[in-house]
C-alpha cells in the first residue's frame, strides 16, 4: 500500500493532493507518458473540458493496461496552456481521483508541443 505524507510540521497541501507518497519495496512501477486529449479515433477532442476528460480517460487506458488503477498513483503532472483552466481542471480532475490523494504538480505553460493541445498529463504509478 502507498503511504501518504502531510507532515504537520509544514502548511497543508494547497489543493486536493499529498505532499509525498512513500512506494513500499517489491512494487511495480510504471510511467506514464504525456497523455493529450487525443480520442481513440485519432481526432482531437474540442475545447478544455473535453480535452482534459479525454487526457484522464487516455491516462486510465495506460493504468488499465498494466492491471492499474487511479489508487496506484504515485505522481501526477499536469500542464496547461492558459491560467483561467485551473478552476476547470480541478473541477475534472476531482472525479477521475476521488479519495486518491497523489502527489500532484500542475504548471500553466505557455505551448505544448502542438498548438492545438490545451493540456497534456503525465505519471507514474506502483502497484504492490
Amino acid at each position: 500500500m502507498l503511504k501518504i505524507h502531510n507532515p504537520d510540521s509544514m502548511a497543508p497541501p494547497a489543493s486536493f493532493y499529498s505532499q509525498g507518497i512513500e512506494v513500499p519495496a517489491g512494487a511495480r512501477w510504471l510511467y506514464i507518458a504525456g497523455q493529450v486529449g487525443v480520442k481513440p479515433d485519432g481526432v482531437m477532442a474540442e475545447g478544455f473540458a473535453a480535452q482534459c476528460k479525454q487526457s484522464w480517460d487516455n491516462l486510465i487506458a495506460v493504468l488499465k493496461s498494466a492491471d492499474m488503477d487511479i489508487p496506484d498513483l504515485v505522481r501526477v503532472n499536469g500542464y496547461i496552456t492558459d491560467k483561467a483552466d485551473v478552476a476547470g481542471f480541478r473541477e475534472v480532475r476531482g472525479p477521475y481521483l476521488g479519495d486518491t490523494r497523489t502527489a500532484f504538480t500542475l504548471v500553466v505553460v505557455a505551448d505544448l508541443a502542438s498548438l492545438d493541445w490545451l493540456i497534456e498529463i503525465d505519471a507514474v504509478a506502483a502497484k504492490v
